[in-house]
């Protein structure tokens, strides 16, 4: 029909969650920088909650009001994450 919309690869999104989070248990065994190894997984981590919110919310096929509401806590996290990324860092 003309008027339904597509639904995510569920199984798909989840193997790749699954395998983000095995990449970032992973490169905490790894012998880096404390900084390096801490950017790495934050990345790691807007990447699993971006599919999350893409895929399971829903949010891929959703109109634009619906993204201007997401960026509001968007923001929040990447302040959140500037202010407090020395103290993480440095611990």
């Amino acid at each position: 029909m003309a008027g339904e919309k597509a639904h995510p690869n569920y199984v798909a999104v989840w193997f790749w969650l699954v395998g983000l989070m095995v990449a970032s248990v992973a490169i905490s065994l790894f012998h880096f920088s404390e900084s390096a190894t801490v950017v790495v997984i934050f990345t790691i981590a807007v990447v699993k909650a971006v599919l999350v919110a893409l895929n399971f919310m829903h949010l891929r096929f959703e109109r634009l009001l619906i993204y201007s509401l997401a960026i509001v806590p968007l923001l929040l996290f990447f302040i959140l994450t500037a202010v407090l990324f020395p103290d993480i860092a440095s611990h």
